[in-house]
């Protein structure tokens, strides 16, 4: 067992059993719809960013991997910084309106709120 491997275990702490295996969860991650059957909602928030205006782009269905490739090449066609995680890729500034004819223009179904 690795050292990391501690933290992804579930359940058990410790069993004196010497023939014990741990289990692991694996999570499966849903497949990713085409862009067109992709429902987006792209959001304005300022909520505990120290006043910092953030784009969140949400309701994302796919895979870590795909969620993470959208959000680079939104950076890049924004030409700023942001993150993806939780199935929401956040994006620096008050940029919904570029956002969603960016994504429009990819071929997702993108909406502003």
């Amino acid at each position: 067992m690795s050292t990391n491997d501690w933290k992804t275990r579930l359940g058990t702490v410790y069993s004196t059993d010497p023939d014990y295996k741990y289990t692991f969860e694996t999570a499966e991650q849903p497949e990713t719809l085409a862009p067109e059957r992709q429902k987006l909602r792209v959001a304005l928030d300022r909520r505990n960013r120290s006043g910092k205006q953030v784009t969140i782009v949400a309701d994302f269905v796919g895979t870590d991997n795909d969620l993470k490739e959208l959000c680079k090449h939104l950076k890049q066609k924004c030409g700023v910084g942001g993150s993806a995680k939780d199935g929401e890729i956040i994006i620096q500034g008050d940029l919904r309106d570029k956002i969603v004819a960016i994504l429009t223009a990819a071929g997702y179904k993108a909406r502003k709120i």
